[in-house]
Parts: structure tokens; sequence; C-alpha cells
């Protein structure tokens, strides 16, 4: 069997005046991630796994900052466009591991609407997505609240 496996990472700094969008999912909270999309940590560290996986780069080579037609860009659109790009070259996903690290706010009772909205982007069933979510016990820049960040494992297989 001909497989690959990539990992991401991304983190954006809380603000108020923003949303706070992780896996596509608008959860209520005081503060948000400033970026130039959505900032949606959580979509951008698997978009990077799966490009990785494929030595393709990473999504500031294909979204960039500078660009304005992706300012506030909804990244699930984003991560949609990654999936194309992956199919073309013949693989699949099998599976996706990930966590997100944030002291606040609790993430746990909406994992499995961030589960569900990437897996159906992706097409693939909702075991196939996993996600956590953990704090940083107070310690550095996420445990003091100045931001949030994602890691993603994706285990890419070549398509039959």
């Amino acid at each position: 069997m001909n497989i690959r496996i990539g990992n991401g990472y991304d983190i954006h700094r809380l603000v108020s005046d923003r949303p706070l969008i992780l896996g596509g999912v608008n959860i209520p909270h005081s503060l948000g991630l400033l970026g130039h999309s959505d900032a949606d940590v959580l979509t951008h560290a698997i978009m990077d796994a799966m490009l990785g996986a494929l030595s393709l780069g990473d999504i500031g080579h294909y979204f960039p900052p500078s660009d304005p037609q992706w300012a506030g860009a909804d990244s699930l659109l984003l991560l949609a466009q990654v999936h194309n790009l992956i199919h073309q070259r013949g693989w699949q996903i099998g599976n996706i591991d990930s966590v997100v690290v944030a002291e606040r706010p609790k993430l746990k009772p909406h994992i499995a609407t961030m589960r569900s909205k990437i897996a159906n982007i992706l097409q693939l069933d909702p075991t196939q997505v996993g996600i956590k979510a953990t704090t940083n016990e107070k310690l550095g820049p996420v445990g003091q609240e100045e931001g949030i960040c994602a890691y993603a494992v994706v285990l890419l297989i070549a398509a039959k």
C-alpha cells in the first residue's frame, strides 16, 4: 500500500471583535482569532498536513495573506480546494488526527459538530476525523490566552 503522512500546525492571536471559528464552527466567546481569512487554526493545520504529505508546500502558497481575495475567507471552502488538489494527484484521506490547544472556552461541546463539518467537506465518515482539545496549563502565549493553536496529522492513501 502506498501511503503518505503529513503534519500541520497553526497558531493565531486572540483579539476582541472577531468571531472564534474552529473546525468551521462559530464558538461563542468574548475573543476571536485574528487572521487574513477566518483564522480557523484547526482547519489550517489540517490543510497544511494534507499539503505536507505530498510535499506541496503550505497554505500560504495557495492562499497568500497578501491576496485580497482570501480576506475573511471561510476556511472550510479553502479545505475543499486542498482536498481537490490531493484528489487530482491520485490520493485520498485515510484519517485525520488533530488537537486544539486553548485555555478557554471549553471545546468539548463543539467537537462533534467540528468533526461532522470537516468530514462533510472531505467526504469522510466522521470516525475518520479525530479532534481533541486540551489546555496549555497556563504556560506560554496559549496558556496566557494570547492565542489558540492546533496540530494535525493526516494519513493519505494512494487511490485505486
